[in-house]
């Protein structure tokens, strides 16, 4: 018998649906939109949520058809089990009809020879009185039948009518015998017949639940490459809802940013320019920004480890400490103190190879992160562990509170 899995407890029912594209669309982006993949409009976005929940909805309905189908399917599955047992049993009831046929036709041929035999006998007896007025049965008994007297002649014709009796009564017996043997045989074949055609009965009612069982597992069978093709549609379709709402907030994002990034460049514009510090002697004339540059570009992709400072790990200070070593500038391992020995400078007059620095309470006291700067609102970075060295924007956390050139 086949046993299937309740329909909802199968792997294959892993359906996406819009609502889930659209929570999806809500996790954290991967990816970034590009002027070469501009992002989609509104009316796009619409239509292929509109194209996935069309697809949703016939797989929807497929689904309902196959839930019917196997519904149906496994009703047919027991009919058949039960066809089957009732032509098992009807061809034991056949086969045991048909054994107490057999043996009671052999009963009753049995009991028609035996008859015969007894009319046989009748007729031989009847034959040696007529021959020698005596019965056969009695010739051993020569002192009886040669009596003289009348009682003995009594006695004589007193056994002979017995004799004649019992001859009638076996007669009689076989004939009943054989009357009721005959008709038990009738009876048991008939019996045998009628299973016969009872099994026949149960047999094509049999063939004809396999022909629908059959017929419903093709059914079965369409709906199912059916619902496969349709599920694959709507992933797809999914997918690229999913694919469109992703772009449409990144260029969202991305603009966003850009908002950001923009108000950080007018804010860092307006804002004055900070006090030297007293220890400030000016940037070194001999210096070679460029030379910081090229070496935080060469350290590019080496993990930040706290405290290191080369040569194959960095933190924020390390880096631009050894940067500007190559530089021919000695700074401290230490980004407050790298601010206080550079010379500030504002936004409006950075150059490749300053310092840019980041405060948690606005004071040079709370320096907490530095980077070097490398054009086009670009900085290079050992940002935090786990992490490696990279290039980064200049407002990737914010306007920075700091900028210097040592």
């Amino acid at each position: 018998m086949l046993h299937r899995l309740p329909l909802r407890s199968r792997l294959r029912r892993a359906l996406l649906c819009p609502a889930l594209a659209l929570a999806l669309a809500g996790l954290p982006l991967t990816g970034t939109a590009t002027a070469d993949d501009p992002p989609p409009g509104p009316d796009e976005v619409q239509a292929a949520q509109q194209t996935a929940q069309q697809r949703a909805d016939q797989v929807a309905d497929v689904e309902r058809q196959l839930t019917a189908a196997e519904a149906k399917e496994q009703d047919l599955d027991i009919q058949a089990e039960q066809a089957v047992e009732r032509y098992d049993g009807a061809t034991v009831h056949q086969l045991l009809a048909t054994q107490a046929a057999t043996q009671a036709g052999i009963a009753a041929v049995r009991a028609a020879a035996g008859r015969q035999a007894a009319l046989v006998a009748a007729g031989q007896l009847a034959a040696e009185q007529y021959r020698m007025g005596v019965p056969s049965g009695l010739l051993g008994f020569d002192g009886v039948l040669q009596a003289h007297d009348v009682r003995a002649a009594d006695s004589v014709r007193e056994v002979q009518r017995d004799v004649d009796g019992q001859a009638h009564l076996v007669i009689t017996t076989e004939t009943a015998a054989a009357a009721r043997a005959t008709a038990t045989a009738a009876t048991a074949a008939r019996a045998a017949q009628l299973a016969a055609q009872a099994t026949a009965q149960v047999q094509q009612a049999g063939k004809q639940v396999q022909a629908q069982l059959a017929e419903q597992r093709t059914e079965v069978a369409a709906l199912d490459a059916q619902q496969a093709t349709l599920l694959g549609e709507l992933a797809d379709a999914e997918q690229v809802s999913l694919d469109l709402v992703r772009r449409q907030q990144q260029a969202a994002a991305a603009a966003a940013t850009e908002t950001r990034a923009e108000d950080s460049r007018r804010a860092a514009l307006a804002a004055p320019a900070p006090a030297a510090s007293q220890d400030d002697t000016g940037s070194d004339p001999a210096a070679d920004p460029a030379a910081a540059v090229r070496y935080a570009r060469a350290q590019l992709g080496l993990p930040y480890v706290w405290g290191a400072a080369g040569p194959g790990t960095f933190d924020c200070s390390g880096l631009t400490m050894r940067a500007w070593e190559r530089a021919g500038v000695a700074l401290p391992h230490f980004a407050a103190d790298q601010y206080a020995r550079s010379l500030p400078v504002d936004y409006s007059r950075l150059q490749p190879g300053d310092l840019v620095f980041w405060s948690h309470d606005g004071t040079p006291e709370g320096i907490y992160h530095v980077a070097l700067y490398i054009g086009d609102d670009q900085i290079i970075e050992a940002p935090r562990t786990g992490t490696v060295v990279k290039v980064a924007s200049l407002w990737i956390m914010g306007t920075p509170s700091y900028y210097a050139r040592p």
